[in-house]
């Protein structure tokens, strides 16, 4: 018994001792990208329209179940309004880049 809790905190004490590397990406903190000119910009960015998905997801099912709507209403609310939010949210980029001269 004795043992068997030696060891069980050798192995914590090991385990809480090592650590942890998570891969990233080099730039995943930044949002930089060459322009259309093949130059480094620092404002510039790509946007996948993810912050606009999820936000319009929320907003177009909490909308849908304010109406009233049934499971069927709620998921179409959910389903339009992230295509609705992904694409402003894109469009949103694409028009801060024009003004940036990305």
């Amino acid at each position: 018994m004795r043992k068997s809790m030696l060891i069980s905190a050798m192995i914590a004490t090991v385990a809480t001792a090592t650590p942890i590397v998570v891969p990233t990406a080099a730039n995943a903190a930044t949002h930089t990208y060459h322009g259309r000119d093949g130059r480094y910009h620092y404002r510039c960015k790509r946007s996948k329209g993810t912050t606009g998905l999820l936000a319009g997801a929320g907003g177009g099912g909490l909308g849908a179940a304010a109406l009233g709507a049934g499971p069927v209403g709620i998921a179409a609310g959910v389903i339009g309004g992230g295509l609705l939010g992904r694409h402003l949210d894109k469009k949103h980029d694409a028009a801060q880049n024009r003004r940036n001269g990305c």
